[in-house]
């Protein structure tokens, strides 16, 4: 793939950082930062499909109650752990 030279500042605390991770990995700089801005835009294509989908999701007025999440969060580190819960908020019938 080619390649495209970017110039960015780093205060010197970060450049620092990387210059140390490089040579823990005995990578050049350059790359290291390559490497940290992808993953970097991978995580925010990510939550950005998340969030995209909880919208699509909010736009079909189906919702789980705060009723339904407490139950579900009073279950958490106990014998009785439940799955998630379904939504029980929906738009043909506007209550549960």
């Amino acid at each position: 793939m080619p390649t495209t030279p970017v110039s960015l500042r780093l205060d010197d605390d970060t450049r620092a950082r990387l210059a140390a991770e490089a040579t823990r990995l005995d990578r050049p700089a350059a790359q290291v930062a390559t490497r940290a801005i992808r993953s970097w835009l991978d995580a925010q294509d990510a939550l950005r499909r998340q969030i995209d989908a909880a919208v699509d999701e909010a736009d079909q007025g189906k919702f789980v109650s705060s009723e339904a999440v407490g139950a579900w969060m009073d279950g958490w580190d106990t014998e009785h752990e439940a799955p998630l819960p379904e939504a029980d908020i929906r738009p043909e019938e506007g209550v549960r």
